[in-house]
């Protein structure tokens, strides 16, 4: 198993409590560590508000972020998930995406999705399309991304973006240009997409569901003639790990007294990100790890971890890698 790791950004109030200006030495130093460590990929989030409520805390924009981590790190992998197609015109975004490759040295990834912050849409003034139009946009967009990254130019005539010998140079220095992770779990027509474009995928939920979605991808991929097995499934895990339950439960408990200032009456909802049947990752080295293992058996090939301390205490992040990296990789 393969493995990514998110670096706070603010999105998930995961920076409170730091002053602004100390926010970006927390981030780089975060960034660094798993460059040096076993992490094949670090990721942020591509949001312009907290979540799940809008608030003044500091929430860091994706692109930018991935060009300081390009200049800033030697050999981790850099991805988003996933950039919001509609957010960015896709011959820009190519053209962003091409730059940070270079600044790399041939290290950037594309997740890319059709986008849900319905707040943040309208306060950005974007309005807020329909689901239907925002996938159409994400299968147009990710068109002119490849286009651009193979030729150096895009061009499109699409009912949602239209370019015209859009030249993007250089191109990225990775051969056949940045690998797409298509975002998302919809049957009828994100999965669609995936199939036609991606080489990886990312959608999660319990283990039935991932193992259902799979079998839709794979049918979709026999409809437009692309392999099946050549498309890496990921998923995104909110990672909390102690030595012992108990030491787990310290933890969220840690998490929760953290969010409730700002969260109030959603505390408990958001902490639901930490309990029920899709919190694999929230538990001892020993039972991360068997379930990550059932989630192999049923083709989970990368798995990218959320810590929610990660700003604050690294302890977690350092068990995780001497315990469950090394039995699963």
């Amino acid at each position: 198993m393969r493995f990514g790791m998110f670096i706070p950004q603010g999105w998930r109030f995961d920076l409170v409590g730091i002053e602004p200006a100390d926010q970006w030495a927390a981030m780089r130093s975060l960034a660094q560590a798993a460059d040096a460590g076993p992490w094949e990929s670090l990721w942020v989030y591509d949001h312009f508000h907290t979540t799940p409520v809008a608030s003044e805390e500091a929430t860091h924009e994706a692109w930018t972020l991935m060009s300081a981590f390009a200049a800033s790190t030697s050999r981790i992998r850099l991805g988003q998930m996933c950039t919001c197609m509609s957010y960015r015109n896709p011959a820009y975004l190519a053209k962003v995406a091409a730059t940070v490759d270079l600044i790399s040295g041939g290290r950037a990834e594309m997740g890319i999705g059709g986008g849900w912050y319905e707040h943040e849409w309208r306060a950005y003034g974007y309005g807020f399309p329909s689901a239907g139009d925002r996938l159409r946009r994400l299968d147009e967009g990710v068109q002119i991304m490849r286009q651009a990254w193979t030729t150096g130019s895009a061009t499109l005539d699409g009912k949602h973006y239209q370019v015209d010998g859009a030249i993007v140079r250089p191109l990225p220095l990775q051969p056949g240009g940045i690998p797409l992770w298509i975002a998302g779990g919809g049957e009828k027509v994100t999965l669609k997409i995936a199939a036609k474009y991606a080489s990886y995928t990312n959608f999660g939920g319990t283990p039935e569901e991932f193992s259902r979605k799979s079998e839709i991808l794979r049918a979709h991929t026999v409809d437009v003639g692309t392999d099946f097995d050549a498309i890496v499934r990921s998923t995104d895990y909110n990672t909390v790990v102690g030595a012992t339950e108990a030491e787990v439960e310290d933890r969220l408990a840690a998490i929760e007294a953290r969010l409730r200032p700002h969260l109030g009456d959603l505390t408990e909802g958001a902490m639901q990100n930490y309990r029920g049947d899709a919190a694999l990752c929230v538990g001892t080295p020993e039972q991360i790890v068997e379930r990550l293992r059932d989630m192999s058996a049923r083709g989970l090939e990368y798995a990218i971890h959320y810590f929610p301390e990660a700003a604050y205490d690294r302890s977690g992040i350092e068990l995780f890698e001497r315990e469950v990296i090394p039995a699963l990789r």
